[in-house]
């Protein structure tokens, strides 16, 4: 039968080495999962015996390649000069191809560590490349998947970190790699149904500021021409219209400027506790749009605490990850009171209800899954359900919108032609009246 060499992790993260006798290689990584070990490496003995004298020529050891540095040295400090890709960020897409990548490698029996090497080779995304060879080079080093993980916030969160950590810990790492994969491809799905949703109104908001513009600039400004050569007096309406006309005109930078500064000042206020906390009490009660972000945040928070908790993350634990990605501040108040009613032994229920902010049929099924025991099931049944109200939703928002919008670039164009021809309209009565006060008199 022939020998494995293995190299594994304990639960306490120890790098462990040994050799087992196995009639296959899934069959010895099996074994090592029986001793309690978590396998990074496992190969044939023979084989790895043939592969250490060819690559050192008779068991000399190689002279290890030259690793390309970021910088020169001087004076034995180091100048680190930035690459150009290396400093971006990973796309949650391309997060999630790797996680359901990566999941499918480790269920198939494929050991963590050889797994993280094969996606390293094939992946094309300078700055997930260099971030798998660096977790490959940390649990070589004898670190943990999530130790390993935690080292790069920017592109793994509290989220997944904590996931993998409880999947080390339970021994059900693939399950929890593919619990992720799906917790994201949902939730991605979900953001881009909302963006596909926002494109109409945001597409018909640019056609009516592009065409205010240009009729402002340079369509406006041949009136004023024509009107002035006429010397007749103009309609209010008109005269309001061309004025801002000349303003836009004659201060093309100043109006640019000024949009910039209010949008600027806008994105100042809501980095503001009370500006943020105003700005999104108001999304959640906003026409229209208010329905689809409010059944968007309910499902980011029960499939997020779900996942967390079925994955095996503790209950407070879980609830303070939820808190930190909820984007909202009105939900993360509420899993603050949520977290400080467990903690004192309490229901998640009574909090969860006097936020308002949660439905009653999402207050009664929770308050089901306490009582039987079968919460984080349940609240993995209220994301699925409110993502088809998700669907809804913004079927809805786009079926109540598209005519909004029309009405909308109607009003503006149509108020600058009206604003236009009122003088000629004028013109035109005033001509037939004088014309019919003259066919009298004769």
């Amino acid at each position: 039968m022939p020998k494995f060499n293995y190299i594994a992790l304990d639960k306490g993260g120890k790098e462990t080495k040994g050799t087992i006798e196995a009639a296959s290689q899934n069959e010895a990584i099996g074994r090592v999962k029986d001793m309690s070990l978590f396998p990074t490496k496992i190969m044939e003995a023979e084989k790895e015996e043939k592969a250490a004298k060819k690559g050192g020529g008779g068991g000399a050891k190689a002279k290890p390649a030259a690793k390309p540095s970021g910088g020169k040295k001087k004076g034995g400090m180091s100048l680190e000069i930035k690459i150009p890709g290396l400093g971006g960020k990973v796309k949650p897409k391309v997060l999630t191809t790797f996680t359901r990548q990566l999941a499918t490698l480790v269920d198939a029996g494929l050991p963590l560590l050889r797994g993280l090497r094969v996606l390293e080779k094939q992946e094309r995304n300078v700055t997930l490349k260099r971030i798998l060879g660096e977790l490959a080079q940390s649990i070589e080093g004898g670190s943990t998947f999530s130790e390993a993980l935690a080292q790069h916030p920017k592109t793994f969160n509290k989220l997944f970190v904590n996931m993998v950590k409880a999947g080390e810990l339970g021994g059900v790492l693939e399950v929890v790699l593919k619990r992720l994969a799906e917790f994201s491809e949902k939730a991605q799905k979900i953001k881009g149904k909302v963006k596909a949703a926002m494109f109409y109104p945001m597409a018909v908001l640019i056609v009516a500021v592009g065409i205010m513009i240009l009729l402002m600039v340079f369509v406006v400004p041949k009136f004023k021409e024509v009107f002035a050569g006429m010397g007749m007096e103009l309609p209010t309406f008109t005269t309001i219209v061309l004025n801002i006309s000349e303003a836009i005109k004659d201060n093309i930078l100043g109006t640019m400027g000024l949009i910039a500064g209010l949008v600027i000042a806008f994105m100042l206020l809501i980095r503001t506790k009370f500006g943020r906390y105003a700005w999104d009490k108001f999304q959640l009660k906003m026409p229209a749009l208010g329905p689809v972000i409010s059944k968007v945040a309910i499902t980011r928070f029960t499939r997020t605490l779900g996942t967390l908790v079925s994955s095996g993350v503790p209950i407070l634990q879980a609830l303070n990850i939820v808190k930190e990605t909820a984007g909202n501040v009105i939900i993360a108040n509420a899993v603050v009171k949520i977290h400080e009613s467990v903690k004192e032994g309490e229901t998640i229920t009574a909090p969860l209800e006097s936020s308002g902010v949660f439905p009653p049929m999402v207050v009664s099924m929770v308050d089901v899954g306490e009582q039987t025991g079968a919460m984080p099931e349940m609240l993995l049944r209220i994301s699925d359900n409110y993502d088809e109200e998700v669907d809804n939703a913004v079927a809805a928002m786009t079926s109540l919108l598209e005519p909004i919008m029309i009405v909308f670039l109607a009003v503006i164009v149509g108020s600058i032609v009206i604003a236009m021809f009122l003088p000629l309209i004028n013109m035109i009565n005033s001509l037939s009246g004088e014309g019919d006060s003259n066919g009298k008199k004769e």
